[in-house]
């Protein structure tokens, strides 16, 4: 059960940086960073497992491994600018992380791009089958 795993670390982390915020506040940031990043890698861990699973997908699907890596670059794209915004939120800077968001949405424009190409040429293909 990696979800119990997880919402462990994050009410560890949260329980250290309430004792935290008592007594030392200057290292609040710091504890809740520590666990973010220790549950982030826990994560990682856990979706590794599962890349075998998908590159058969790719395979059986006749779906182009270029197609999928941009997909992942897209989703990978969004979590971090969504996990970096977040914690920027955290510490007060609420204008750079709408900032950050802003930012993060044109660059996962940007790399779509080869998706759309690959569309356009399914359909014009397709249209040429008619």
């Amino acid at each position: 059960m990696v979800i119990l795993r997880l919402c462990a670390i994050a009410a560890v982390t949260a329980v250290c940086a309430l004792i935290l915020k008592a007594h030392k506040s200057e290292l609040t940031p710091l504890c809740l960073a520590a666990g973010g990043v220790l549950m982030i890698l826990y994560a990682f861990d856990y979706v590794s497992q599962s890349f075998e699973l998908l590159r058969q997908f790719s395979e059986q699907t006749g779906i182009s491994s270029a197609v999928i890596r941009v997909i992942f670059k897209i989703i990978g794209i969004g979590y971090i600018v969504e996990l970096t915004a977040a914690s920027v939120k955290d510490l007060g800077f609420e204008s750079v992380a709408d900032k950050l968001i802003m930012c993060g949405r044109i660059i996962i424009f940007l790399v779509s791009v080869p998706i759309l190409r690959s569309l356009y040429d399914v359909i014009t293909s397709l249209i040429g089958l008619v």
